[in-house]
């Protein structure tokens, strides 16, 4: 009796070990840059950010790893990609309801270029020579414009993208990281939708 119970506990604790082993096998390290995501409900529109956000540790980032005035896609990883579940205006130009790539381009003073783009869902898209093909990129905007921008005076270690209701009709899109943050606007266009309950009724 007591040798099968020796047996049975012998047998138990190889189990555990070999489930141990597959579970360290499987473990994987945090990646550099986690994806992350981001959703507000404006009016009758829910905003979504999808992106990747890295981080500074201690780089010079705007004006070395990503050059001024050379279109970078707004985080790291995949492509940055918004959606609008309504139609919405965004830089003057109106959206319909889908999924758009965001692509910046920086500048070390004034405002910099935010571009919303119609095709851009792959990484390697516009890829060229290792950099973004800017006259390709171009043909697929839907819409390039100013945005606001600020230099910071506290850094921003990590890549982080934020949606403000404001007035719950114009939503306030920011990008904040190491020394910058840049804001744009979306109109919701709640009140042209009012108009339109109105109109069925």
């Amino acid at each position: 009796m007591k040798r099968v119970k020796l047996l049975i506990a012998s047998f138990t604790l190889m189990f555990f070990f070999v489930g141990m082993g597959q579970s360290m096998a499987q473990l994987q390290t945090p990646v550099p840059s986690p994806a992350a995501f981001v959703s507000q409900n404006v009016g009758f529109t829910k905003i979504s950010i999808d992106y990747s956000s890295p981080a500074v540790k201690g780089r010079k980032i705007f004006g070395e790893i990503e050059k001024f005035g050379t279109t970078w896609r707004a985080g790291a990883n995949a492509t940055t990609m918004i959606e609008f579940s309504t139609a919405v205006n965004v830089g003057g130009r109106n959206l319909r309801p889908g999924k758009y790539a965001i692509f910046m381009t920086p500048t070390e003073s004034g405002d910099w270029t935010v571009r919303i783009n119609s095709k851009g869902n792959s990484v390697f898209a516009y890829m060229k020579d290792g950099k973004i093909d800017e006259e390709a990129l171009a043909k697929d905007d839907l819409v390039a414009f100013k945005a606001s921008t600020t230099k910071l005076t506290s850094p921003q270690e990590r890549l982080i993208y934020t949606i403000s209701a404001e007035d719950n009709k114009v939503a306030k899109i920011t990008m904040t990281w190491e020394n910058y943050t840049v804001s744009f606007m979306v109109d919701t266009q709640v009140d042209q939708k009012m108009e339109g309950f109105k109109g069925a009724f």
